[in-house]
């Protein structure tokens, strides 16, 4: 596998990294206060200050892969650069490149009509408009998508949803235009995969109620705009059907193993600046007549961070090449893989981050506590780590039976 950037990304490399340190990193305090005075109910000004600027240099829709609208760069391309943009919760929509405004994005390129590219991607991959994806449920184990209950039933020429969702990210931003839901149009079907389907819901429909954002370990807007939402007797066209009935989860599949290999990149780069702000920390606090970079523990923890943030880096980079080189669906225990390993490699480098800072690593005046409560909930988030271990464990035993 080759490890040396392209020329190309070592330009995008250098050009972002640029604009981190003109525009985001300055900007960060800024965006941070914007979100706790103004909610998740909101649009942040800072974002859309910065938005145009991004795009006029150039550094727009990078995810994007063999496509006309972004860069064009393969998953393995888009690794470092993506790395990049994960060190700030506010460089990712900056850039367009955030979820799971993403992911919606690439099922539309890969699975929608003209008419419906033309009505959501054009002005997604403008940054016109933002979206979220209703999957999640309240009453049953998500982790289980089978275990999903609401329903999609056709009526004529219209479709009538109804569905209890929430984690729904991104439905409270005003901005937020167009759902992708997911629903059962054939429950009594025998085959359990094929049960599902997922459909477009403009989310000025009648019958679409955004009931409450929902915190993330007491944040709200910021790491995420997690929602809960209703969707009872909503009617959509029949042209509003993704792929067609039944095809639910093989859309799912082709969604969450880009997202996923997404927030893990992102999870590196949330762990580098973590360690950095370790070192920085121990380096300038003197405790017990030394600093608190001498002390044996610390020395040993920046250790072990560096050691796992390259493992965990070289283990991504792994997957990315696979899914360039033999597709999703054949590299899906390489996409498990890191999905289980980042997660909990910046959890505990975070952890480790926040224990240098003190008690001011879990306030706000520092990156570390919705670090931490990003890092935490990707653990869930995409399928939680239980269901990645069980799915590697039984592609393991697979090999020998």
């Amino acid at each position: 596998m080759p490890f040396e950037p392209s020329s190309k990304v070592q330009d995008l490399q250098s050009r972002l990294v640029a604009f981190m340190d003109e525009h985001i990193y300055p900007n960060e305090k800024r965006f941070i206060e914007e979100a706790e005075a103004l909610g998740p109910w909101k649009v942040y000004p800072t974002i859309e200050e910065l938005k145009p600027k991004a795009r006029a240099a150039g550094l727009w829709n990078l995810f994007l892969p063999e496509s006309d609208h972004g860069a064009g760069l393969t998953n393995l391309e888009y690794a470092p650069l993506c790395e990049i943009m994960g060190r700030s919760f506010l460089a990712p929509e900056v850039f367009n490149c955030s979820a799971p405004d993403t992911g919606n994005m690439e099922v539309l390129a890969r699975y929608g009509t003209r008419e419906q590219q033309d009505r959501w991607l054009k002005p997604l991959l403008a940054g016109e408009i933002r979206s979220c994806f209703a999957m999640t449920e309240p009453q049953v184990a998500s982790s289980d998508a089978t275990n999903i209950e609401s329903s999609i039933v056709r009526s004529g020429e219209e479709y009538v949803i109804n569905g209890h969702k929430w984690y729904t990210t991104n439905a409270t931003d005003p901005r937020c235009e167009i759902a992708i839901f997911m629903g059962k149009t054939d429950p009594q079907n025998a085959n359990s995969h094929k049960q599902q389907s997922m459909i477009l819901v403009p989310m000025n429909t009648a019958g679409v109620k955004v009931i409450r954002p929902l915190p993330v370990f007491g944040f709200y807007g910021v790491p995420d705009r997690a929602s809960e939402v209703l969707f009872k007797n909503v009617r959509v066209p029949v042209s509003s059907m993704l792929l067609g009935e039944g095809r639910g989860f093989e859309i799912a599949q082709g969604r969450l193993g880009p997202g996923r290999i997404h927030h893990c990149m992102r999870q590196i780069g949330l762990a580098e600046r973590a360690l950095e702000e370790m070192c920085r920390r121990s380096l300038s606090r003197v405790a017990f007549g030394q600093p608190v970079a001498h002390q044996g523990v610390t020395v040993e923890r920046v250790a072990e961070s560096r050691i796992m943030i390259e493992q965990a880096r070289l283990l991504t980079l792994q997957a990315a090449h696979r899914m360039d080189t033999v597709g999703n669906k054949v590299a899906r225990t390489e996409i498990a893989m890191i999905k289980v390993a980042v997660p909990n490699m910046a959890a505990k480098v975070i952890d480790w981050a926040i224990q240098v800072h003190g008690g001011g690593g879990t306030s706000n005046d520092f990156v570390l506590a919705r670090a931490y409560a990003m890092s935490r909930v990707l653990r869930l988030a995409d399928g939680p780590d239980e269901v990645h271990r069980n799915q590697i464990g039984k592609l393991e035993l697979r090999k020998y039976q």
